[in-house]
This record gives C-alpha cells, sequence and structure tokens, in this order.
C-alpha cells in the first residue's frame, strides 16, 4: 500500500448523555461501513464503541470521539476510534467492565494523543478496501456528513436484528451438534454391536482365549463410558475422550491379529473400516488438545542444540508414505552443513510435518518441496507446493481455527492444522508466512532464531 492518510478526523462525536451512546454506536457502524469493513466486523466495532462509551460516562462524566485511519506497522490500514475523556480516568488506566470488549477489536489501550489521554481501539481494515488515499478520505467525510443519526429507538431496533440474527446462528449450531452427537450415538451403537456378535462367533469357536475375552470386556466398558460422555463431547473436550477412542483401535488391531481365529472378508472390511474411523476421530480430538494445550501456554519448549539433517531425514522417511498421488513428488533438500539451530526438536518436527501433509493434501500433482535456508542470525524453512494456490484475501483467514478454503480444491481436515503450526512457531520465537496465489502454489516459510526463543 502507498500513501499515508490525511490527519483530519473522518468524523467526530461528543459523548454527554445517554442518549449519545446510541449514536456513537450508530455513527460508528457507518464509518465502518464506509472505510470497508465486512458486516461482522462492522457489529464489533460499533459493540465496542457502545460498551467503552457505557463505561467512560459513568466513570468520567462524559468523551469526545473521533475517527480516523491508521497506517499501521503491518504495512496494512487500521480504523482508529479515540476516546477522549472529559475528565481523568481512574488511577491512570482503563478496564473495560467485560473483558469480551477486547477479543471484539484488534487493539484496545489508553493511550497520549498530542498530550491528550484518549481510550484508543482499532480494527485492521481488509486488503479488498479501497485505499485510503486524501481524495478517498474526503469522500469519506463527505459521505459520513450526509448522514443524520438516527433516534435511539432506531438503533435499539437494529440492534436487535443483529441480536436475533447471531441467535439464528447459534440456534443452527445448535442442531449442527445435536446431529453429530446423534451421529456418534449411532456409531457407539453399531460399534457395541459389532462387538457383541464378534465376542460370540469367538466364544463359539475358542473357548481357551480366555485373556484375549478379559481384555475385550475391559473395552467394552470404556465404549459404554464414551457412549454415556458422548452428549458433553464438542462442549468440553478433554483428555478422558482419548481412552476410548484408543481402546477402539487396539481393539481393532486385536481382532485382526495372526494370533487370533481369521475373520471373514465383510468381518475384516467392517473392523477395517472401525480402525480408520476410530483413526480420524482420534487425529481430530489429537488436533483440538493441542490447540487447546498451545492457546493455554501449557507447552514449554525443551530448548537443545539440534541438528536439522537427521530431522530432515526422518521427514523424509515418515512422510513418503502420504505422498500416494504418483502424479506429486515429495523432496526434502539436505540443509547445507553445519546445519545446528538451538530449538525444540519436537516442536519443530510437528509445524514441518504439518506443513509437508498440508501441501500433500491440496497438491494434485507436481511437487511438494521441504529446504532450509540460514540468513544472518536466522533459519528460514521453506514448505513449497504446486497446489492450486490461495488468493491474498484469504491469506489471514487461513490460520483461522476450523477455517478451511471454500471451492473444489476443499478436502478432508478440521481446519486446525495451520493455526496450530502457527501457534507451535510463536512459542519458538520465530514467524510463520504464507507467500500464494491462485494457480501459483503455496509458500508456507517458518523463520526461527538460531539461538532459540
Amino acid at each position: 500500500m502507498t500513501g499515508e492518510p490525511a490527519a483530519l478526523p473522518l468524523l467526530q462525536m461528543a459523548l454527554r448523555v445517554e442518549q449519545d451512546i446510541f449514536v456513537i454506536r450508530q455513527r460508528g457502524r457507518e464509518v465502518a461501513a464506509v472505510v470497508g469493513l465486512e458486516h461482522q466486523d462492522q457489529v464489533r466495532i460499533a459493540t465496542a464503541l457502545s460498551e467503552v462509551a457505557r463505561d467512560l460516562l459513568r466513570t468520567t462524566g462524559g468523551a469526545d470521539v473521533s475517527f480516523h485511519i491508521d497506517a499501521g506497522a503491518d504495512g496494512r490500514f487500521h480504523l482508529v476510534a479515540d476516546l477522549a475523556p472529559v475528565a481523568p480516568l481512574p488511577d491512570g488506566r482503563y478496564q473495560p467492565q467485560s473483558g469480551a470488549v477486547s477479543r471484539l477489536v484488534d487493539t484496545l489501550s489508553v493511550s497520549t494523543v498530542g498530550g491528550v489521554t484518549v481510550v484508543r481501539m482499532s480494527r485492521r481494515v481488509p486488503a479488498s478496501a479501497p485505499t485510503p488515499t486524501p481524495e478517498r478520505l474526503a469522500e469519506f467525510r463527505a459521505e459520513l456528513g450526509r448522514t443524520a443519526p438516527s433516534s435511539a429507538l432506531d438503533e435499539l431496533t437494529v440492534q436487535n436484528g443483529q441480536l436475533i440474527a447471531a441467535l439464528d446462528e447459534v440456534r443452527s449450531q445448535r442442531d449442527e451438534l445435536a446431529v453429530l452427537n446423534e451421529e456418534l450415538a449411532e456409531t457407539n451403537r453399531g460399534v457395541l454391536a459389532l462387538y457383541n456378535q464378534l465376542t460370540e462367533e469367538l466364544e463359539e469357536t475358542n473357548r481357551g482365549v480366555v485373556a484375549l475375552y478379559a481384555e475385550l470386556d475391559e473395552k467394552s466398558a470404556q465404549l459404554r463410558a464414551a457412549s454415556e460422555s458422548k452428549s458433553r463431547f464438542l462442549a468440553n473436550v478433554s483428555h478422558e475422550l482419548r481412552a476410548p477412542v484408543t481402546a477402539i483401535i487396539g481393539l481393532g488391531r486385536l481382532l485382526t491379529d495372526s494370533a487370533s481365529d481369521p475373520l471373514t472378508d465383510e468381518q475384516g472390511r467392517q473392523v477395517d473400516l472401525i480402525r480408520s474411523s476410530a483413526a480420524d476421530l482420534l487425529n481430530l480430538v489429537n488436533e483440538l488438545l493441542d490447540l487447546a494445550k498451545a492457546e493455554s501456554g501449557r507447552i514449554e519448549p525443551d530448548l537443545t542444540d539440534v541438528d536439522l539433517r537427521p530431522v530432515f531425514g526422518q521427514l523424509r522417511g515418515t512422510l513418503r508414505a502420504l505422498a500416494t498421488r504418483p502424479e506429486v513428488e515429495l523432496v526434502v533438500e539436505e540443509p547445507a552443513g553445519p546445519a545446528l539451530l538451538r530449538t525444540d526438536e519436537v516442536l519443530l518436527g510437528q509445524v514441518l510435518r504439518n506443513l509437508l501433509h498440508n501441501g500433500l493434501k491440496f497438491t494434485e500433482r507436481g511437487e511438494v518441496r521441504l529446504r532450509a535456508r540460514r540468513h544472518g542470525d536466522r533459519w528460514n524453512f521453506e514448505v513449497t507446493d504446486t497446489g492450486p494456490g490461495i488468493a491474498p484475501e484469504l491469506h489471514d483467514r487461513i490460520f483461522e481455527e476450523f477455517y478451511q478454503v471454500p471451492g473444489a480444491t476443499r478436502v478432508g481436515g478440521t481446519g486446525l492444522g495451520l493455526p496450530y503450526a502457527r501457534r507451535l512457531v510463536t512459542l519458538l520465537g520465530g514467524t510463520l508466512e504464507l507467500t500464494s496465489g491462485p494457480g501459483r502454489g503455496s509458500t508456507f516459510t517458518v523463520s526461527l532464531p538460531t539461538g532459540g526463543a
């Protein structure tokens, strides 16, 4: 982006009475719409404005409000709202009444602008929005000047409509959760039925394998425990869920063990299906638990001096089995020696394995390549694929939890891999960036300091 936005505010307002809170919310939403924020972000910043305005009216008696656009250090433009209290803030600090306010905006802080203390909040303007040149800013001000504030009743009507829309979305998600719970219940019933059938057949053919049946009874108890906890699965994912899933995998392994009585072709197919489904479910649970652990700060990197060449050799060996398409080649370039890095070898391996696996999923022909280069006091790891590529406006979205790029290239998965990889890279003191475009493939670059986090 080029061009510095003018210092003249887009809009200025005064907060003195309760009625002004509704006007500030309405005008804040209009400013956000004019500069190009998406609808959900318009509602978020308007809600944050009304909450902060209500706090300042109660604690300081009011504020002067202004909106403008700043060029941020990240190279993107930000819509900034400054609320300058008419009286000093208690203890010179501002603590919002609800911690949720800070999650509605990108930043919320107390700053000093021109010698005046202000409560400042900001929201990033999408890259697809018009570039705020001085001429464009003048058009914004003119457009905002042509509109007049509506009444508190009108603003409440709009706010109620937004709340109704949010409730509809919550209901829809609740219905989807109910369907998923029912599917999980049906799966559990099917597994239990199959287990009972297999138990009867094994008892008829071999009464001597008492130890096997004792273990099967234990697995059955674990399966019943999993069935009883299915209603709490999505609301409270915990380590308790790993046990029954692992039990299903163990049971399937026992049933196909060479020491057990042979199964019919149909039974073998069903057991293979059970094992495959259980492995997919365990991967999902592990991704959810790993992400929750990373978010809660419970992962502590174990920094050691790591030689990258054995790490790359292990990645080459373990991921070669995933490159099942003959049209796709997996290339892991050997780093030039000496290739030493002070980091957590396990976490680094998880990050690179995740990125390579992601590339193999989305690449239909060509190659997926891993290379490492040292630049000064940093190591850069590049995972490049020849897949369909990702549009620039989606580069930030793919690092959001559960988001997947829409379209014909979408494949199975949870949408947790990339967010988890970025969190691990952050724990290691580095960055994870994406370079991509439609039809040009994708390059994920992990940059880590040589001395560790």
